[in-house]
């Protein structure tokens, strides 16, 4: 199977002759061509019993990398399950028009962390109206940047808890339907996100470039948000989870992912690379699209993230705050039970032994002993 590794070996070297890279893109793509290689040191193991040695090298823990994030995404849905209500949840998707799509990418940091507050509100505002539920709820928000083809097309995924806190501390329950009608959040949404867009032009703190940069002109800006006005923005909910544990397994898929997963590279060639797609308008049909290695990288690129960005976010009942007060109540009203994380206190070797279902530290040769590390400084 080719890796997303083995494209940037093979095509980076072309694409930095044409395009310049960011710090954060230039750092992501030394740490996916490095992971697992000497380049960043590693470790030689002895096997006390018949001394045969191997060498583990290192992994560069870059979130971008699709070799660091199976172990990472394991752990961080074991530890989220203690959190888990007996409750119905919701998988709510809201999507970005196309028409802003260029202004989000030259402004990433601002206006992702807008998509993250918009979505907060019309959330807290609609489940806090007595028409619709008339509590607190609890939520979380996770944000990916492509689309099936790697063009970008930034959305956010939220799971969110259907059920909640009134004012009186009492719980409320909600049908088995989303408890908001998808126009009216979409609606809102669209309401939010363009009202403090606006905002933000207003106060300069927006930047323009290439073809953005007619918006300078606050004519042309002032259309654009009349004509986003004007569009249904695409937001929906996805199936309900059979059961509070299958709730954290299910947006596994969705925490950890990046632009492309390895398995998901058909083939290349000397100059290009075949990826598999779903063609939603195509009843979800598995397709496969040829790109120029160069633009391969190129479209990986644009999902690197800001430095620093905080990829998932907590909300409501289930933000950090409220664990011990809010989400301990809410855990006795729903009488929830107790989920013991599996890998709390483990470390990662321990970890990866239980998912793999083996001993990963026991000779491979001999199968009796187990490999312990004679060097402790990086490897050449």
């Amino acid at each position: 199977m080719s890796t997303v590794q083995e494209l940037f070996h093979t095509f980076y070297p072309s694409y930095k002759k044409q395009f310049k890279l960011s710090r954060e893109q230039l750092k992501a793509t030394r740490d996916i061509m490095s992971c697992r290689t000497s380049a960043i040191g590693g470790h030689a193991y002895e096997c006390k019993g018949c001394h045969h040695t191997s060498v583990r090298y290192n992994s560069c823990r870059n979130r971008h990398c699709s070799l660091c994030q199976g172990v990472n995404k394991d752990i961080w849905v074991d530890k989220r399950k203690k959190d888990i209500l007996n409750a119905p949840y919701f998988h709510v998707v809201f999507t970005m028009p196309e028409q802003l799509h260029m202004m989000i990418y030259h402004n990433q940091q601002l206006l992702y962390d807008l998509m993250y507050k918009a979505v907060a509100e019309t959330l807290t505002e609609l489940a806090g109206d007595p028409k619709y539920l008339g509590a607190q709820i609890g939520f979380f928000s996770v944000l990916h940047t492509w689309g099936q083809n790697l063009h970008f097309h930034p959305h956010l995924h939220t799971v969110v808890l259907a059920g909640g806190l009134n004012k009186h501390n009492n719980w409320c329950h909600t049908s088995k339907k989303f408890f908001i009608p998808i126009k009216v959040l979409s609606k809102k949404f669209r309401g939010k996100y363009l009202y403090y867009l606006k905002r933000y032009y207003e106060e300069g703190k927006l930047q323009f470039f290439n073809n953005t940069e007619q918006y300078k002109d606050p004519k042309r800006f002032q259309k654009l948000i009349d004509e986003c006005y004007d569009l249904n923005w695409y937001s929906y909910t996805k199936r309900t989870f059979s059961g509070p544990l299958a709730v954290m397994e299910y947006l596994g898929r969705y925490t950890h992912r990046i632009a492309i997963s390895n398995n998901r590279i058909h083939s290349f060639q000397s100059d290009t690379v075949t990826i598999q797609v779903k063609d939603y308008k195509d009843h979800n049909k598995k397709k496969t699209v040829t790109l120029k290695g160069t633009e391969f990288i190129r479209r990986f690129l644009m999902h690197i993230l800001p430095k620093g960005f905080v990829k998932i976010r907590h909300y409501g009942i289930l933000a950090n705050r409220n664990k011990k007060t809010k989400l301990a109540l809410c855990r006795k009203l729903t009488e929830s039970p107790v989920y013991k994380p599996r890998f709390e206190g483990l470390s990662t070797i321990e970890v990866v032994s239980i998912l793999l279902k083996k001993d990963v530290t026991l000779c491979p040769v001999c199968k009796k002993f187990h490999m312990e590390s004679f060097v402790q400084e990086s490897l050449p």
